[in-house]
């Protein structure tokens, strides 16, 4: 009957503690233990790595679902082989993260097709893994929830929270073009994040080309020099991904006609 208090006692005092994978697992390893005739201090180790282990675990499903990275564009699904050998070497290291403790900005141009959103969101989940915060969106979306914000008389406090981030990932400027108000608002994110966080974005227009984008030869010189000056630029002049995915499979179409085709004959 002691016994029988004493683990309920243990229980309830482990969920007061918030100890979640201890309290399911100190009884299965208290046996284990005695079997193996384990010492005290390796029998909490194990709990306490168990502990830890599964805080991470939740930690990492958290940040990945406020991240709002889409998940399926990952390094498993991302030829890598696919870029020379300078950008495989640079990729390389941005995964290791160090870049972020410098907070320089990592930038990739390439024409549409080419995998940028694709390789910029697949660091992103390295990242967020490796115990950092990470946040996905379009420019479009992006600057219309700052827009809101401004209405709002919340800018200031958008902007904070975005802050909290280690790194922005900021996808397709320039492939919308924006009117002047919605690109006053994401230049005064830029300013914001200068020096004191990272960026990573997308493009598929050259800098020569952004007074496109932000409308006012001085604001885009602006806005070049803040993202510039601390960056890392991955140039991904490679073919469009999605256009050879098509080419491949119409000529695995063509071929599987060409061979009915024959059958018949």
């Amino acid at each position: 009957m002691k016994k029988t208090n004493d683990l309920a006692l243990i229980r309830e005092l482990l969920k007061e503690l918030h100890l979640p994978a201890i309290r399911e697992n100190f009884e299965q390893k208290a046996a284990e233990a005695l079997a193996e005739q384990s010492d005290h201090q390796t029998f909490l180790r194990e709990l306490l790595e168990l502990e830890c282990t599964q805080r991470r675990e939740k930690s990492i499903v958290r940040r990945l679902r406020e991240s709002n990275l889409p998940l399926e564009k990952n390094f498993d699904t991302f030829d890598l082989a696919r870029l020379g050998r300078k950008l495989v070497h640079q990729v390389t290291v941005l995964r290791e993260g160090s870049f972020l403790d410098r907070k320089e900005n990592v930038l990739a141009f390439g024409s549409p097709g080419g995998g940028k959103s694709h390789l910029l969101a697949a660091l992103g989940q390295e990242l967020v893994r490796s115990g950092r915060r990470a946040y996905f969106t379009s420019t479009s979306l992006l600057v219309q929830e700052l827009l809101r914000s401004k209405a709002e008389l919340r800018l200031d406090k958008q902007l904070k929270k975005l802050a909290l981030f280690d790194v922005l990932i900021i996808d397709d400027i320039g492939y919308v073009q924006q009117n002047r108000q919605e690109m006053e608002v994401l230049f005064t994110l830029l300013a914001a994040r200068y020096e004191r966080g990272s960026i990573m974005l997308t493009s598929n227009l050259p800098f020569s080309k952004w007074e496109s984008i932000f409308k006012d030869p001085m604001t885009t010189a602006a806005a070049i020099d803040r993202l510039v000056h601390h960056s890392i630029i991955l140039e991904l002049n490679v073919p469009s991904y999605r256009m050879e995915q098509a080419q491949n499979k119409n000529h695995k179409n063509q071929k599987g006609d060409n061979d009915a085709g024959n059958n018949q004959k």
